[in-house]
């Protein structure tokens, strides 16, 4: 703040202390200094940081700035030293005129995070302007003729500057005949009169010449002159005369044009055209009054001629002549003071800044987003003007200074919920009717990255079959993000983990942008039926969110593996079997077993055994069991048939296509005697085995049954409840459908329709059920019978998805 240089350095720290101290607190963090008009380029106006409670090395990370609307760069701050300082000239004429109060409002603005001060500078008058007559000469005319104290209007004179450097002294160089009488008025405005002090006498004296001085209360003061020039006319006897000296009016501003300011009446005591009168602006009267009044000289009535509007100016005094039509007229005089009354007719103007724009979603509740400065050139109630917002919902306004609004935060922001918010602004004046001005604010809601990736399900199972070529696409994964631009821009990758001794990333991958899932390598159903894994999808914001999904990938079997043949066939080498058989023997007893297994699953698992036509083409008294390998007679053997017997048995699968394997079995015919005793122990064993196999079968038959039963009423249910959707193509490779094959033995059913739509990821994952119902074959079975166990065994281990 600038003081005085009177003050002593302590005395003014101590002032500047106690004032800024009484600003801060009240104006809640508002300063207020002080700099008088016409200081020099540099002159200290305040420590403007140190009193805001910055730090001198914040003010350049933080951005502070000052702006100050309309005001140029008056003031500026050094940012070494926080000090304010004045930048350029300083009118206080040019920036208020008359107003008895002029400041400079700046807005100080520091980021990081935002705050703005309100600062207030007063520009103090100094006396630099010289009171100032509007004309070098004024002339008057007087009869000499006029008595003693007879009255005449002068033109005073005018300073721009306020208080007690407007207040103006007059005086009147020394003279015999003339003497200045000063008035004021109620309007503080100094009324002159020339006062005669003695008759002149125009055969003495034609033209008297008079120095009229004007001097203001400033220090130091200033003076301005006037030349008087008093032209002394012959004799007449009686001026007209108005019923006052000042008459005063009142007028609405933007009164039209023809609208009667006042009838003026003034009177003569003389007789015949010494008594007519004519009523005349004086030659006081300034151009622009005469552009806005015109006077009928006949009527003296003074109507509106120009547009009057209260902002440019509000009140006119306008001097009136009232001349008689005298060969020598004599001038009555009087003062017409016409006041303007204001009206509301200025729309408030409102201009907002933009200080926080786009507005980050996650922003706290206070966040300044615009500040918002009003004005209203009319005075009184119709110049005050009033703030809204509309809709107010999640934004408010606060009144931080006069005619000062701040847009803040007011309610937490959600960009995925609303990412535009248009908000009208509304500032009304308080006159009857009131005017209002709008403005449109468009906020826009910045993102923020607090929205993970999302995947529709949690889980999918895929069916790949086994065997698929390296690189093969068996399934794409998808995740959305509510989020926007990098926040939304989702990528994939595999969660690593071991799968046996092996990386997981050896047997799948996935594509980062796409999703896409492939296969590295030939998967294979005998090595793994089930790979379960995670992929994650990850967004691309700062910090990163993400989200899982599980893959089930089952493998399924194809018809890779062929029928393979086991001890104590194989262990001799080529698949022969070599057994002593009894010619006393009858039909249907069993003499050898062709034992095999099958690696694969299902169908392709289920073996059947055939014995090849004899090389002589003649008929063997031999038969092999379709299902079970056993070798059994067809009939009583004698002496006719060959002592040595070789059968071929071929071993096949229901693969498609169907693999096979070859068993050679050797019999040797020989006597009853010659037959070993083990064969006796073996009969007798092989009755009880076989007894002991058809216990076992009936058990597996009922619970068979009841599997298969359940099946049914499964898939009759299934169908009533799914029969209105139609199918849809899965994501997996296709493959031929298997239809319901029945055998002597059996039913397989398999539902590639349902496996389809499984794949494709529809609904949850379900559950498919290969069924398996036996029907055992008549005649006698060995007790070992392994193709038989490994059938059921494999009808109860190989599964598809059944949906229950």
């Amino acid at each position: 703040m600038v003081y005085s240089q009177r003050r002593s350095p302590e005395s003014r720290r101590l002032v500047l202390s106690l004032l800024l101290f009484t600003a801060w607190e009240a104006g809640s963090g508002q300063v207020h200094y002080s700099v008088p008009e016409e200081a020099k380029h540099g002159t200290f106006v305040g420590r403007i940081a140190q009193d805001l409670g910055l730090e001198l090395a914040e003010l350049v990370p933080r951005l502070f700035r000052v702006a100050s609307k309309g005001r140029g760069d008056l003031l500026e701050v050094n940012l070494q030293n926080g000090i304010l300082f004045v930048n350029s000239r300083i009118d206080r004429e040019e920036l208020c005129g008359r107003s008895l109060e002029c400041s400079i409002h700046l807005e100080v603005i520091v980021d990081r995070p935002l705050q703005i001060f309100h600062v207030e500078v007063e520009v103090k008058d100094i006396n630099d302007n010289p009171p100032r007559f509007f004309r070098q000469e004024q002339r008057l005319f007087i009869l000499e003729s006029r008595i003693a104290d007879s009255r005449f209007p002068l033109e005073g004179a005018s300073d721009m500057d306020i208080g007690t450097n407007a207040e103006l002294r007059y005086k009147l160089n020394a003279n015999e005949y003339f003497d200045l009488d000063v008035k004021t008025n109620e309007e503080e405005t100094n009324f002159l009169e020339l006062v005669l002090k003695k008759p002149v006498d125009r055969e003495e004296t034609q033209e008297h010449r008079l120095l009229l001085i004007a001097t203001d209360g400033g220090k130091p003061e200033l003076t301005g002159t006037v030349q008087l020039l008093i032209n002394v006319l012959d004799a007449n006897d009686n001026a007209p005369e108005f019923d006052k000296s000042i008459y005063k009016v009142r007028l609405l501003e933007n009164a039209p044009n023809g609208t009667l300011v006042i009838r003026l009446n003034a009177s003569d005591a003389d007789e015949g055209i010494n008594k007519e009168i004519v009523y005349l602006f004086s030659d006081l009267v300034l151009d622009n009054v005469k552009s806005k009044f015109t006077i009928n000289s006949n009527s003296g009535e003074i109507t509106v001629k120009g547009e009057l509007d209260y902002e440019d100016c509000n009140l006119y005094e306008i001097n009136i002549d009232a001349v008689d039509k005298s060969s020598f007229p004599l001038t009555g005089h009087c003062k017409v003071i016409v006041k303007i009354l204001d009206e509301n007719d200025n729309t408030p103007e409102l201009v907002i800044t933009s200080l926080s724009l786009p507005v980050q979603e996650d922003a706290p509740l206070g966040t300044v987003i615009a500040l918002i400065s009003l004005s209203d050139h009319d005075s009184g109630v119709n110049g005050q003007v009033t703030c809204t917002l509309s809709p107010h919902v999640p934004f408010k306004l606060v009144s931080t200074f006069k005619n000062y609004y701040s847009l803040v935060l007011d309610n937490s922001l959600d960009r995925e919920s609303e990412s535009n918010y248009t908000l009208v602004v509304t500032a009304r004046d308080g006159g009857s009717p009131s005017l209002s001005a709008t403005a449109r604010v468009s906020v826009e809601v910045a993102d923020v990255n607090d929205n993970a990736p999302a995947f529709p399900q949690p889980e999918y199972t895929v069916f790949v079959k086994e065997n698929n070529p390296p690189g093969c696409h068996i399934f794409t994964v998808s995740a959305w993000d509510a989020d926007a631009q990098e926040n939304a821009r989702v990528s994939y990758s595999l969660v690593e983990r071991r799968v046996g001794e092996r990386a997981l990333s050896s047997y799948v991958s996935v594509h980062a942008e796409s999703g896409k899932v492939y296969a590295l390598q030939p998967l294979d159903h005998e090595e793994l039926e089930l790979l379960q894994f995670q992929v994650s999808a990850r967004d691309a914001g700062v910090p990163p969110l993400g989200s899982n999904v599980t893959l089930q990938v089952f493998v399924l079997d194809e018809n890779d593996n062929a029928p393979a043949l086991l001890p104590p066939g194989a262990a001799r080498g080529a698949g022969a079997v070599s057994e002593l058989v009894s010619r006393s023997v009858g039909a249907g007893h069993v003499v050898a077993k062709v034992r095999a297994v099958d690696a694969d699953s299902g169908y392709n698992a289920w073996l059947s055994f055939e014995l090849q036509p004899a090389a002589g083409g003649g008929r063997s008294p031999f038969r092999v069991g379709l299902y079970t390998g056993e070798i059994s007679t067809t009939r009583a053997l004698d002496e006719a048939d060959a002592p040595r017997q070789r059968l071929l048995v071929l071993v096949k699968d229901h693969g498609e296509p169907a693999l096979t394997a070859t068993a050679t079995v050797l019999l040797s015919l020989v006597e009853s005697g010659q037959a070993p005793k083990a064969s006796s122990r073996a009969s007798v064993g092989s009755a009880s085995a076989e007894t002991a196999l058809v216990d076992v079968n009936v058990y597996l038959i009922i619970a068979i049954c009841a599997v298969s039963s359940l099946l049914v009423l499964t898939l009759l249910l299934y169908t009533a409840l799914r029969c209105s959707a139609p199918p849809t193509e899965g994501a997996c490779g296709t493959g031929k459908p298997r239809l319901v094959c029945s055998s002597a033995v059996g039913s397989w059913s398999y539902s590639q329709q349902r496996r389809q739509k499984v794949c494709s990821g529809e609904g949850q994952p379900k559950m498919d059920l290969m069924a398996f119902s036996p029907s055992i074959p008549q005649g006698p079975i060995s007790a070992d019978n392994v193709s038989l166990k490994n059938l059921i065994r494999s009808s109860f281990s190989s599964s598809l998805i059944l949906n229950i």
